[in-house]
């Protein structure tokens, strides 16, 4: 697999530097957890089901990010810089409005938003209360994630994962300053986690923002997003609706599991929200090579190598396979330990002993789909079949099984927590199979004058 030392020191460069950035957005939540913990386990719980709007909200800013891989990923291998920069732009046009709409949502109706996540009063005071103070990081998170993302295909992933791992740590520093009150700042609980996230994306986009300007970046151009090149608009739209229309169905199929769990309890509700950070910290690797994978397939296809595309598309399924595996048993050897990191009760600690048994099968399906699904496919254009599958695993499988099993059956939580996490073993058959029709072989890219 690594005798071709072209495509292993492409992969390193890549996963590497995408690795370690997913890895410190990890950290922030596992800060967030430890810190939260130290106040309460309402505190924790209320905010973990409050993060559920950013995780709603990024299924907006993954798909424009998605959109501009796509395309800058093949522009790239062809070095066309404007039209790389016009893709950008219709990636600001789709993301900014939306992001405005949660700002206002989370400033002005944060009671009602968590109301749909929890039905306790406290859980739901305290979540609207960090809405309010997060709300303003959605207005950046939306310039400075399409920027890093375009930084990520041309070239700089290694600047765009600098610029995110320095935020993530002005994130944690802030973080323990404004909840605990240290060195003189104001002690703010909760509200302190959201003004840690703001400052945090703040001091990113202005980086980004310095970066875009200099004289060899990719820039953001405002002509092209007063006026849009509607070829490649047009292009942008017709691979990116249906990413969006994945993730939507997807994302939100993933928080109705939040929300059949928030009702279930606080200590469901704790317990599930460290089994999720846990699982996302051994799944770095895995996230940094389904990210890669749309790189480096996405470069080759707009070259017009068809046949490296299909060769390199292979040796990453295959390594997809292997670090699934190695972060299922990441997860199964910290199993022991985890509790000791937290300050939840021992009914939680024992739901969160089984979670982390389940989330370590869980993972090596979610690695394997992950660099197919949201890497290989949308690399070549093939963008709907996402849609399709999560559509169908999610809202006429799991969702049901779940709300059947918790309202209906009223099963034990650990019951429910097994039967909603069989989605990413259930699609493998038929990821497998549409993939091996190689209908995303597409080269997308136009000449300048198209």
């Amino acid at each position: 697999m690594f005798k071709d030392k072209n495509f292993s020191k492409k992969l390193i460069s890549l996963v590497l530097p995408i690795s370690m950035q997913q890895l410190m957005l990890s950290l922030v939540s596992v800060t967030d957890a430890l810190m939260l913990g130290f106040l309460s386990q309402d505190a924790l719980s209320a905010v973990s089901l409050a993060g559920q709007v950013m995780f709603v909200y990024s299924l907006f800013t993954f798909s424009a990010s998605s959109g501009i891989s796509i395309l800058a990923a093949q522009y790239w291998g062809l070095r066309d810089k404007k039209s790389i920069e016009k893709v950008l732009a219709c990636g600001l046009r789709m993301i900014v409005p939306i992001s405005v709409v949660f700002t206002l949502g989370a400033l002005i109706f944060p009671t009602e938003i968590m109301r749909m996540f929890a039905s306790d009063d406290v859980l739901i005071d305290s979540g609207a209360l960090y809405l309010r103070s997060v709300a303003l990081s959605y207005l950046f998170l939306s310039v400075s994630q399409c920027c890093l993302c375009t930084m990520k295909n041309c070239g700089m992933a290694v600047k765009s994962s600098v610029i995110s791992s320095v935020s993530v740590a002005v994130n944690i520093i802030f973080n323990a300053l404004l909840i605990f009150g240290l060195f003189g700042f104001p002690k703010m609980g909760i509200a302190g986690a959201g003004a840690a996230t703001v400052i945090s994306k703040a001091v990113e986009l202005v980086w980004t923002l310095i970066v875009v300007m200099k004289k060899d970046s990719i820039k953001i151009r405002l002509k092209y997003i007063l006026h849009g090149d509607k070829v490649l608009s047009g292009d942008f739209l017709k691979y990116t609706l249906p990413v969006l229309g994945n993730n939507l169905v997807w994302g939100i199929g993933f928080t109705m599991y939040s929300v059949i769990l928030g009702h279930l309890g606080s200590d469901a509700t704790a317990a599930n929200s460290i089994a999720n950070i846990v699982k996302n910290l051994a799944i770095c690797i895995c996230q940094g090579l389904a990210s890669a994978s749309g790189v480096i397939v996405g470069e080759q296809l707009g070259r017009g190598e068809m046949e490296n595309a299909r060769e390199s598309a292979s040796k990453l399924c295959r390594l997809s396979l292997v670090s699934g595996i190695l972060s299922g048993a990441v997860i199964l050897c910290v199993i022991p330990f985890v509790p000791l990191f937290t300050s939840i009760s021992e009914t939680a600690q024992g739901y969160l002993r089984v979670m982390l048994a389940v989330s370590s099968y869980y993972v090596v399906g979610k690695a394997m789909n992950m660099t197919v699904i949201s890497g290989i496919f949308p690399s070549g254009g093939d963008s709907k079949f996402g849609f399709k599958c999560d559509g169908v695993t999610m809202w006429f499988v799991t969702v049901p099984i779940g709300l059947i099993a918790a309202f209906v059956l009223r099963l034990p939580v650990l019951a429910v927590y097994i039967l909603i996490n069989i989605d990413e073993i259930v699609k493998l058959p038929v990821v497998y199979m549409h993939y091996k029709k190689y209908r995303w072989l597409n080269k997308l890219t136009r000449t300048a004058d198209a």
